[in-house]
C-alpha cells in the first residue's frame, strides 16, 4: 500500500481527496501547512506528495525545495486555476507534475498511479518491451516511458505527466495528424471534460520545453482547423 501526503490549508480538499485516494487503496497522512508536512517528512517518508503551492508558514515551491536536497519522491502540485505559476522553474526545482483547481479527483488518481508506476521502474531498474514502455528514439528525440525520461539532441527536458504523454501520442507515427480529441483521450480520462484550448496550451507548453534544449525546435507542427503531427527531422 502506497503511502500518499496531502499537503494542503483548505480542510474541504483535504477530506474530500483523502477519502478518494483512500478508497483507491492508498494511505494517506494529511498536512494544512508545509511546515508541518516538512516536520512529518524528517521523521518518515511518504512514497509521494501532493502539494498545494499558497499555504501558510512554508509553501508548495519552498517545501519541494527542502525536499529535493534529500529525496526523489514524485511530488504534484496543485495550483490555482488562475495564478501563473512558473512551471519551468517548478519542475527545474523537481516537481513531476501539476494538476490545475478544481481539478477531477479521478484525474489525480491516473496522474498519481502513473507516477507511482514510474518510480517503481526506477527503483526496480525494470526495462518494458512493449510498444507502450519501450525507449523511442524519433530522430533527434529520445523518450523513455518508465523512466519518464525525455530528450532532444542529447539534453534532458523536464516534462509533466500530460506533456510526456502528449510528445508521445504524436511522435509515435510521425507525418500523421492527430486531433485535439484523439489528443484529449490519450492525456485525460473519458469522464474529464476539457475543451480544446485546454491542449492547445498544453502544447504551447510543450513547445516551450523543448526549445530550452534547441531555439530551433519545430517538429510538432499545428494543422489549423484539424489537429497536430509530429515531423520527424
Amino acid at each position: 500500500m502506497s503511502k500518499i501526503a496531502l499537503v494542503d490549508d483548505d480542510r474541504n480538499i483535504l477530506t474530500s481527496v483523502s477519502m478518494t485516494l483512500e478508497a483507491e487503496g492508498f494511505e494517506v497522512e494529511t498536512y494544512n501547512d508545509g511546515q508541518a508536512a516538512l516536520d512529518a517528512f524528517n521523521k518518515r517518508l511518504p512514497d509521494m506528495a501532493v502539494l498545494d503551492i499558497k499555504m501558510p508558514r512554508m509553501d508548495g515551491m519552498d517545501l519541494l525545495q527542502r525536499l529535493r536536497q534529500k529525496t526523489a519522491m514524485p511530488v504534484i502540485f496543485l495550483t490555482s486555476k488562475d495564478d501563473e505559476i512558473d512551471e519551468v522553474l517548478g519542475l527545474r526545482m523537481g516537481a513531476d507534475d501539476y494538476v490545475k483547481k478544481p481539478f477531477s479527483q479521478r484525474l489525480l488518481v491516473e496522474r498519481i498511479r502513473a507516477l507511482l508506476r514510474r518510480q517503481d521502474a526506477v527503483a526496480t531498474d525494470e526495462v518494458g518491451e512493449t510498444e507502450e514502455t519501450k525507449v523511442m528514439e524519433r530522430g533527434d528525440l529520445r523518450m523513455d516511458p518508465l523512466r519518464h525520461a525525455v530528450s532532444w539532441k542529447g539534453k534532458d527536458v523536464s516534462l509533466t505527466v500530460t506533456e510526456f504523454l502528449l510528445l508521445q501520442a504524436l511522435a509515435q507515427r510521425p507525418g500523421f495528424v492527430k486531433s485535439r480529441d484523439q489528443l484529449m483521450d490519450v492525456a485525460y480520462d473519458d469522464q474529464v471534460y476539457v475543451d480544446d484550448r485546454t491542449i492547445d496550451s498544453h502544447i504551447k507548453r510543450l513547445r516551450k520545453k523543448m526549445r530550452t534544449a534547441d531555439d530551433e525546435f519545430s517538429a510538432i507542427e499545428t494543422l489549423y482547423g484539424i489537429g497536430y503531427r509530429y515531423n520527424e527531422e
